[in-house]
């Protein structure tokens, strides 16, 4: 149906190799026709989850910002936004894009001066090379996080970030609805270099990563009934981050953590891998770190799945220290009592708000880094070893500047396997019985 349309294959995140779909696609605006050059990529959660759509403008070309498109030619659809496997479709989503464009084109000469109008795009644009240099940004990215709110976990975090990771600004925003709401005055009274206090999401706009601690105030009795005070209190405030701050990675830690994780991707409209909930990251660098220092395996390990007693272990098959990159090894009579020994050894240590603070900053710092390290974050594990739930667990994922990409999944042993399947059991009958 698009023959325009070409598919390969190609380095995404720069270590993962995934299918991407380039080419032009046809728009007519007011009786002309133009070509479009657009690429797909299609993740590994493909087809659950929707392409990530970009626009590949020539140097001759200037993006024009509007509802659909933003500044850096991320492209956002309806259909991107209520993505509903099977009936959504790739072909489907061309389609509605060509409708959209139709309506509002969202690229036009550099030769216009600053009119941009649609009428003045290049004649050459019908016979377009594409190249797979993708979108070039000559502008520097500053350093911008947002902390949305109050009380220990999210000064915690501010204090981490601010300790560990180089940025610009810090924006910390207390929520009024939130029963975390506390601590901002005395940011405001002592007044810390680069820190913002706010009480208005929109002081967010331009984040990198935007760090979600809030709790709702709750008198429900049921436990259903606290977590949907939570989703309400998300509804008010997710999507307009997400709208704020399209390019940011958003890092969830209320709580229950995969549920509300989840249930931020569902309201932000914002790809999986830019939607992570921080999981079971300390319980994996307490694990890593116990077993490096006294059980002298030298190799990386990581707690995954649901955030409570069903919690699994798994290990790296290289050193600490090897430049090969990291998989999850399968697991053997050898490392399973090692892991044991090392989880039961740090199942005690609990989870303090300056503790939690602490792993948020390490998350933070390898997005705002692009340092590509390993993390144990919740994450959408629908197509990852054999998962067909729509369910969010914690998985080992290289965390980057954009986001974060999944290991490959591994058989894990019947015990194990066992666990994940009882949480995604439980995490998905949960789920039906909220309202997002």
């Amino acid at each position: 149906l698009y023959s325009e349309m070409k598919p390969s294959t190609g380095t995404y995140n720069l270590n993962t190799y995934l299918l991407k779909i380039i080419g032009n696609i046809p728009v007519k605006y007011e009786g002309r026709s133009y070509n479009f050059p657009i690429q797909l990529w299609l993740m590994d959660s493909f087809p659950f989850t929707p392409p990530i759509c970009l626009l590949r403008p020539t140097p001759n070309m200037v993006i024009r910002e509007g509802k659909h498109v933003d500044g850096r030619g991320r492209i956002y659809l309806p259909g991107l936004h209520n993505w509903d496997y099977p009936k959504s479709s790739v072909v489907g989503l061309l389609t509605e894009m060509i409708a959209k464009f139709e309506e509002d084109p969202p690229l036009s000469s550099k030769t216009t001066g600053e009119s941009k109008h649609p009428h003045e795009l290049l004649a050459f644009v019908s016979n377009l090379q594409i190249n797979d240099g993708g979108i070039s940004h000559h502008d520097q990215l500053i350093n911008k996080i947002s902390v949305i709110g109050g009380g220990d976990l999210g000064m915690a975090s501010v204090m981490s970030i601010l300790a560990k990771c180089e940025v610009d600004k810090l924006v910390f925003i207390d929520i009024a609805d939130s029963s975390t709401k506390g601590g901002s005055a005395d940011l405001e009274i002592f007044s810390l270099p680069k820190v913002e206090v706010s009480r208005d999401v929109s002081a967010s706009a331009g984040s990198r990563v935007v760090v979600v601690t809030a709790n709702a105030w709750s008198n429900e009795q049921s436990y259903v009934g606290v977590i949907q005070t939570n989703v309400d209190l998300y509804r008010g405030i997710i999507p307009n981050l997400a709208r704020l701050s399209p390019n940011a990675v958003m890092l969830i830690a209320s709580q229950p953590v995969d549920i509300m994780t989840h249930v931020a991707w569902r309201q932000s409209g914002l790809p999986p891998t830019r939607v992570i909930g921080a999981g079971c990251n300390l319980d994996s660098a307490r694990l890593s770190h116990v077993l490096d220092i006294t059980l002298n395996t030298h190799k990386q390990a990581w707690v995954i799945g649901e955030f409570s007693d069903n919690k699994v272990t798994v290990m790296s098959n290289t050193g600490l220290n090897s430049s090969e990159q990291l998989e999850i090894a399968l697991g053997s009579s050898s490392t399973k009592p090692l892991l044991d020994r090392g989880f039961e050894m740090i199942r005690n240590q609990g989870q303090r708000s300056w503790s939690i603070g602490l792993s948020i900053a390490d998350i933070t710092n390898s997005i705002l880094t692009d340092k590509m390290k390993v993390h144990s974050v919740s994450t959408l594990a629908q197509g990852w070893g054999g998962i067909g739930a729509e369910v969010f667990l914690s998985l080992p994922c290289i965390m980057g500047a954009n986001g974060s990409t999944r290991l490959a999944g591994v058989s894990l042993g019947q015990e194990e396997d066992s666990k994940l399947r009882d949480s995604i059991t439980s995490l998905s009958n949960l789920m039906s019985q909220l309202r997002i």
